[in-house]
């Protein structure tokens, strides 16, 4: 994704620049009106765990509405189809509901302020040093994408330099954060959620409307691009050829498992909206309300992506000067009339700032409190960390703006992301599992885990895929293959280092790990949490069948 086409400048107008700056005035106001609530450490990092689950289940959604969803999955579809689905229904609800459901008690319950914490408590000071510091690294590269794409898309749409666009992208970011906290970055992010939605649903439903309605759509493509490129499975048979580069196996394992667990349930950017819910309950639902959105928010990425193909037949190849990561633009500048094209803007822009925050508001977090205060500064007044955490939010967003250009070396925004995943999040989440679920897990098992899972992601990626050991055909497939080598190498590491190490006592143990009790008594539920409705078991099996359904039309 170096740089969109240059024939696809908007045609924009005073009404669209109006709409857009309205959008910014009231992000800075909710930044502004947190700041009252922001009187502690724990306000300003978790938003003093007071928030209801409607707002961070919404909040949960929208820190992963970012680069990779609006231009990479549109894109995706454009490029492969049908098949995108994967990335939701098999590579992100599942996930979303074990989160829910299984880890989100262990999480909540140990009062942990991150996710890297948690090891301090299952594992040692080694465990948790490592995953902090990786996770401090990968947050600022993700947060640099998200200014990467938007610096090129506000060059490409508007005509603003690539420079001041990520300067002020950065600024509004860092000054609601900064002056808000998380309570900023979360009702920001629910307001960002419903400007996208304004954003894309009138793209799509004018998109169809062009190429004649879904049949219309359908039809086109199975003629041009063959009757594979509408069906979610069709040609992934092991040894048969196909765009994505995976075969099922690779998508239900490397994908569906490894890489979707791997980010869902360990991504402090995510795990960190629902640590600042109200409640246990509300902790536990928060994902499970997220899981239902992000069942259908697929169809309005894809669907542009597909028409896009249809109206530009020849789009990503050599015969065109319109790349897949076009799709999104290119369908702004033919559908939208003055107006709707500022809504459409403020979305996308709003998107890559939604990206952003949450991966800023997570890294000011977790180096603060579990790298500073635990290492570099103990026991120091509250306040003390408090404005610490604010000077690094500002850090942090400096280095984002600094790899924003890292990111400009990939040609493709999601691979570039998936491989990150791949790298940071499966080691970590290996580890996480293996603690959760089996007591004897030794202490020291947690580093050396780590260490072997991410070296193995990063050795089969640069050397065994990238030098041509093993023929892998796409970028894609790699990260997948990446994903499941990492896994498996951190788990037979834990293993193998658990049987020649000591475990933890079984008392320190206590709610920590699967079938112990937690030494704190649990919570005492809020009027009306107990409804059928707020049933976390009701939603998350509830997720997981309607993902299941979805499947059905596209898979015969």
């Amino acid at each position: 994704m170096h740089s969109l086409a240059s024939g696809l400048r908007l045609p924009t107008n005073g009404l669209d620049y109006t709409i857009l700056a309205i959008y910014f005035v009231v992000v800075l106001g909710i930044g502004f009106a947190a700041r009252a609530s922001v009187r502690t450490s724990l306000d300003f990092f978790l938003s003093g765990r007071s928030l209801p689950a409607w707002v961070t289940g919404l909040a949960f959604v929208a820190a992963n509405l970012g680069a990779t969803e609006i231009l990479g999955m549109a894109a995706t579809g454009a490029q492969y189809g049908v098949a995108v689905v994967h990335w939701y229904w098999i590579g992100a609800i599942p996930a979303m509901v074990f989160l829910g459901l299984v880890m989100m008690p262990f999480y909540y319950r140990s009062k942990v302020r991150s996710v890297p914490e948690f090891l301090l408590h299952r594992f040692d000071k080694s465990a948790h040093l490592l995953s902090s510091i990786l996770f401090a690294f990968s947050a600022v590269l993700i947060a640099g994408v998200n200014l990467y794409a938007l610096s090129i898309v506000v060059e490409a749409l508007l005509g603003w330099p690539r420079s001041v666009a990520i300067i002020v992208a950065g600024i509004f970011v860092l000054l609601y954060i900064t002056v808000g906290g998380l309570s900023s970055a979360i009702y920001n992010e629910v307001l960002q959620f419903f400007v996208i939605l304004a954003a894309l649903i009138p793209l799509t439903v004018l998109g169809l409307k062009r190429v004649g309605g879904w049949d219309g759509l359908t039809g086109s493509l199975e003629k041009s691009h063959g009757q594979d490129f509408m069906s979610a499975w069709g040609g992934t048979g092991i040894g048969d050829a196909n765009p994505l580069g995976a075969n099922w196996l690779t998508i239900v394992l490397g994908l569906g498992f490894v890489l979707s667990f791997g980010y869902w349930t360990t991504n402090f950017a995510e795990v960190q909206r629902a640590l600042s819910a109200k409640n246990l309950s509300a902790a536990r639902r928060t994902p499970l309300i997220a899981a239902f959105p992000k069942i259908f928010i697929v169809f309005i990425v894809m669907i542009p992506g597909l028409v896009a193909a249809v109206l530009v037949p020849k789009i990503g190849t050599p015969d065109s000067d319109l790349a897949y990561n076009d799709a999104i633009p290119l369908l702004m500048r033919e559908l939208l009339p003055n107006g709707v094209l500022g809504i459409a803007v403020t979305g996308l822009l709003a998107a890559f700032m939604a990206g952003m925050a949450a991966n800023v508001s997570s890294f000011n977090t977790v180096f603060t409190t579990d790298i500073w205060a635990r290492y570099v500064k103990k026991d120091q007044p509250d306040a003390y960390y408090l404005r610490f955490g604010r000077l690094i939010t500002v850090l942090g967003v400096l280095a984002s703006i600094g790899t924003a250009y890292i990111a400009a070396s990939f040609s493709n925004i999601m691979t570039y992301l998936q491989t990150l995943f791949s790298f940071f999040n499966v080691p970590l989440f290996v580890v996480f599992i293996i603690g959760m679920f089996w007591k004897r897990a030794s202490m020291k098992s947690g580093v050396w885990g780590l260490i072997a899972g991410t070296t193995a992601a990063m050795v089969n990626y640069f050397v065994i895929y990238k030098q041509g050991v093993i023929d892998i055909p796409s970028d894609q497939g790699a990260n997948f293959v990446s994903a499941i080598v990492g896994f498996v190498a951190g788990a037979v590491v834990m293993v193998a280092v658990t049987l020649f190490t000591a475990p933890k006592q079984e008392a320190e143990l206590a709610g920590l790990v699967y079938g112990t009790e937690s030494p704190d008594a649990d919570e005492v539920p809020e009027e009306g949490d107990s409804a059928w409705y707020r049933r976390p078991a009701l939603l998350g099996w509830g997720a997981i069948v309607l993902a299941a359904l979805c499947y059905v039309p596209y898979s015969f």
